[in-house]
């Protein structure tokens, strides 16, 4: 159980366009809920980012939510995955 409710729910982000910024990705997925951080994954060698990322939430339902409104969504042309992030 997590101390001081500082829970996070965060869910997964997949096949992301390489051009998507996390505030794009923030933006739409704060139609899911009260989006708390978003975080893409860079490629340390190239500092490109590896077209997957991070959404964290406020709640559980927001996070659910976000994963039975965008999971196979097309975002920037892409049908994006989502699903709960392992811990």
């Amino acid at each position: 159980m997590a101390q001081g409710g500082n829970t996070r729910f965060s869910v997964y982000v997949g096949n992301l366009s390489y051009q998507t910024s996390e505030d794009d990705l923030g933006n739409f997925f704060s139609q899911a809920g009260h989006v708390t951080n978003v975080r893409l994954v860079i490629d340390r060698e190239t500092g490109r980012p590896k077209g997957f990322g991070f959404c964290e939430f406020a709640d559980e339902a927001a996070a659910q939510n976000a994963i039975s409104m965008f999971n196979g969504q097309d975002f920037n042309g892409r049908a994006l995955r989502v699903n709960m992030a392992n811990r």
